[in-house]
């Protein structure tokens, strides 16, 4: 037993906006492990505790945010990955730390509660998952970004671990269950990134030990469920904190400060001090004092998370129930309110999707097949209704299946 648990992988999934960890002794199907209670899907997300000093991890550094606790929360690291902000310095319970540290402290608390669900013991192999394309077109700082991804795991103590492209590991997961040869298209749509393979799966093809020649094409684009909630936020909930708001001058209010407070992990730059004194400074380019008023309190709050997961909240209830989803703003003020509806989703997620299901078309070009057998769709953001329609439309009568959606890639990579 003690070979056979030496010999088994590790696979972890470290997400955008989810992380997920799986693990597959040989001869035996692989398992996901729970992260956070008995869940085995966990937020990527960490709050550091100023009055305890504590730092807390997924669900619960989000409550502890939500719930108004004293601290800092960071989500979407990853899309730091392969960015010069990743070796920047930021004060982390009295002491300085980079984002590349950050991501190792999470990292570790993911190894730590995979080594409780094993009995106190890691798989020597440890397996990460990796975008097709961390950076678009820029194959240096996409290098940098799996260096950077792989130090941070040795600082978590994983030691080497070894890489596979998340849409071929959600390819191996949805294998298990095939009973027929097939040509696959797998869509992994997660936080920050989209993207494609086209491979041939099956029990046939399952028994060869190397499935190099089954990779039929892979593709990818660095846009993801994070840039849709962007869009969104800066479309529908930023003209209520000012912006397109034409001054006293007959110009708009500058709009960077949207745009950051839009962005996952732009956010936490705009707690220091210098980022309120700079919005305070636009009040004369408000007309209306009102907007200006509102856009201080979120900024002094630092609630600028709390604005960006309403949206995300909202923008997920109006695609499961396709129906009209409430934005949550009564704690910014009485009575304000807004609304996301999947009429919102298809006019402003147009050109987003577009060029998601762009990326898709081309990888099936380069696969050379007409069409594929079927559309294998992972990662949370695979879930949203018009990114299925823009599919149907693209490749019609192609049957969809839907997977794990937040555990698919981490079995996959402990199969890997």
């Amino acid at each position: 037993m003690t070979f056979a648990f030496s010999a088994a992988t590790l696979g972890i999934d470290f997400g955008t906006s989810n992380s997920a960890a799986a693990c597959r002794v040989p001869g035996q199907a692989a398992r996901l492990l729970p992260l956070e209670g008995g869940a085995t899907g966990m937020p990527t997300a960490l709050f550091f505790n100023t009055e305890e000093q504590r730092t807390h991890f997924g669900r619960d550094a989000m409550a502890q945010y939500l719930e108004g606790e004293e601290g800092r929360l960071m989500r979407s690291l990853k899309s730091l990955l392969g960015s010069s902000l990743l070796q920047e310095k930021t004060a982390v319970h009295g002491r300085l730390v980079s984002y590349q540290d950050i991501i190792g402290i999470f990292l570790r608390h993911v190894a730590d509660q995979a080594r409780h669900a094993l009995d106190g013991r890691l798989p020597e192999r440890v397996v990460l998952g990796r975008p097709v394309h961390f950076v678009d077109a820029h194959p240096e700082r996409d290098r940098l970004a799996q260096e950077s991804l792989a130090a941070a795991a040795r600082t978590a103590g994983l030691g080497e671990v070894s890489f596979q492209l998340e849409p071929i590991a959600a390819a191996l997961d949805y294998e298990q269950r095939l009973e027929r040869e097939s040509v696959v298209l797998v869509v992994d749509i997660g936080g920050g990134t989209s993207d494609f393979t086209v491979v041939r799966l099956g029990p046939e093809q399952a028994r060869h030990a190397d499935r190099t020649q089954d990779i039929l094409a892979t593709t990818g684009v660095h846009i993801g469920g994070t840039d849709f909630d962007h869009r969104l936020n800066v479309e529908q909930l930023m003209p209520l904190l000012g912006y397109r708001h034409l001054g006293p001058s007959g110009r708009e209010v500058p709009s960077r400060v949207f745009f950051d407070l839009s962005t996952w992990h732009l956010i936490q730059w705009l707690y220091s001090p210098k980022a309120p004194a700079s919005a305070r400074a636009l009040r004369s380019d408000y007309r209306d004092l009102h907007l200006h008023q509102r856009l201080m309190r979120v900024l002094e709050a630092r609630e600028g998370h709390r604005l960006a997961n309403a949206v995300e909240q909202a923008k997920i209830a109006a695609s499961s129930r396709h129906a009209a989803a409430a934005v949550e703003l009564g704690w910014l003020e009485p009575d304000l309110a807004a609304e996301i509806t999947p009429e919102v989703l298809g006019r402003q997620l147009q050109g987003l999707l577009q060029q998601v299901v762009a990326c898709a078309a081309e990888c099936v070009q380069q696969a050379g097949v007409a069409a594929p057998d079927a559309i294998y769709l992972t990662g949370g953001s695979s879930a949203l209704r018009t990114l299925r329609d823009a599919l149907r439309r693209q490749f019609p009568g192609v049957p969809q299946v839907e997977g794990d959606l937040f555990g698919g890639v981490a079995t996959g990579l402990a199969y890997a």
